[in-house]
């Protein structure tokens, strides 16, 4: 019977991995994430299958600790999390889990973007103070406004389609034009720089790649509109932190939502909580940055939980026992790598 070690399981995943599981696999629930401080149990170690969420983080020194290993089933999209030139080397397929959060990204997308246009938060907790000034919750409506949405894969078309119903103007950036897009929500394909200039807001929704690392840095910031508000639920290192706090304290943009940053890990995982000299000059200069645009007013900052619904998170798991039971019947389904 194949062995499966789940890390990164959450409570309410537990019944459902069970259920899917029990008396087809030798399978494993394990909640911690698996990062270099894990003690891999002898147990786990000849596992011809692992399934990890992003809060691991899967490198040589422990991918070598599987001997094993056939098969990572992702429970996410994105794999930047995993060694994949390891992987390639030795034989060891990826899989991922795409499109169960269209829906949960862009919605939270928009409620970022309606958060930090209406203050929502900061009105929140003022009034929770008693330190009420209505003058400083003075807000801006969407209708009528022009949102850049770079990258229109499946969640950027999805945020379209609730940009467009909240009557605003879009402006698209994409390597790949959708007629669709073009016929049903008006969207107006164009090049970065004019998306930067003529945009209201701009929501990211793109994947990372090395083309599009720091893409908003501190010449992007120069072009945008000093009233222009940036939301990225993508990937952190889309954006050059330092760049962005600059230009809000400078008020060259107006403010952000974020539910991503460079270097999250360093703040939510236990790998830093455990041992700080983990902390680098690098990421600790990160850290320190991050927390400093955490202290903005007019910046929302999140934990990276745009995905986190009950929807997108059964969508998940149906996928991924999908993939796994694929593979084992020796057929590979979303591979990666």
């Amino acid at each position: 019977m194949d062995k499966i070690v789940y890390f990164d399981v959450q409570e309410d995943e537990q019944d459902f991995l069970q259920s899917h599981n029990e008396g087809k696999y030798n399978y494993y629930l394990e909640k911690n994430s698996l990062t270099n401080i894990l003690k891999i149990p002898d147990e786990y170690k000849d596992a011809r299958i692992i399934s990890v969420f992003t809060t691991s983080r899967v490198g040589k020194e422990v991918l070598e600790q599987f001997p094993k290993l056939e098969l990572i089933a992702l429970r996410s999209v994105g794999f930047n999390h995993i060694d994949l030139d390891y992987c390639n080397e030795n034989n060891i397929v990826v899989e991922n889990t795409p499109n169960y959060g269209n829906k949960s990204v862009a919605e939270f997308a928009m409620a970022l973007l309606l958060n930090v246009c209406r203050k929502i938060t900061q009105a929140y907790f003022e009034y929770k103070e008693i330190d009420i000034d209505t003058k400083n919750f003075t807000g801006q409506e969407l209708g009528g406004k022009t949102i850049g949405i770079v990258g229109l894969g499946a969640i950027g078309s999805e945020f379209a389609r609730l940009s467009y119903g909240f009557d605003m103007n879009i402006l698209g950036y994409d390597i790949m034009q959708k007629q669709d897009l073009k016929e049903n929500y008006r969207v107006e394909y164009t090049d970065f720089e004019t998306l930067l200039k003529e945009s209201d807001f701009i929501s990211i929704h793109a994947p990372l790649t090395n083309a599009n690392y720091h893409m908003f840095n501190e010449q992007a910031f120069k072009k945008m509109k000093n009233t222009a508000i940036l939301i990225n639920t993508a990937r952190g290192e889309h954006i050059e932190t330092q760049a962005l706090y600059n230009a809000i304290v400078s008020k060259e943009i107006a403010g952000a939502g974020l539910d991503v940053l460079e270097s999250e890990e360093t703040i939510t995982d236990a790998d830093y909580l455990v041992d700080i000299n983990r902390l680098n000059e690098g990421t600790l200069r990160q850290t320190i940055l991050n927390t400093r645009l955490q202290q903005l007013p007019n910046v929302i900052i999140t934990p990276h939980i745009a995905y986190n619904t009950k929807e997108a998170v059964n969508r998940i798991l149906n996928t991924v026992m999908s993939n796994i039971n694929s593979f084992v019947d020796g057929v590979v389904d979303n591979n990666v790598n």
